[in-house]
């Protein structure tokens, strides 16, 4: 089986607001399924997103991600804040 055809994940951080976010783990299989599992756990948010995911595992550990790729991460940053946003109001309701 191919990269291509087993699950992958990426994770990023973005705890350091004056820098781009920097991928903090990346795999493939088991090792996307632990990522995604943890993630989940942790309450953190899963997009899927086959062509982001794909170019951001060109990106070594621990390095920010590349310019060509700011909008696009962050345009799931923001449907991000949105969730947030919305379950931040239900929860007021």
């Amino acid at each position: 089986m191919t990269e291509e055809h087993r699950p992958s994940a990426v994770a990023l951080s973005y705890l350091d607001k004056t820098r781009a976010p920097i991928v903090v783990a990346k795999g493939y299989g088991t090792v996307a399924e632990s990522i995604m599992r943890e993630a989940r756990t942790h309450g953190l948010y899963v997009h899927a997103s086959p062509d982001l995911i794909r170019l951001l595992m060109q990106v070594d550990l621990d390095r920010q991600i590349p310019p060509e790729l700011y909008v696009a991460v962050a345009e799931v940053m923001a449907w991000i804040h949105d969730l947030d946003a919305l379950q931040g109001a239900q929860a007021g309701t």
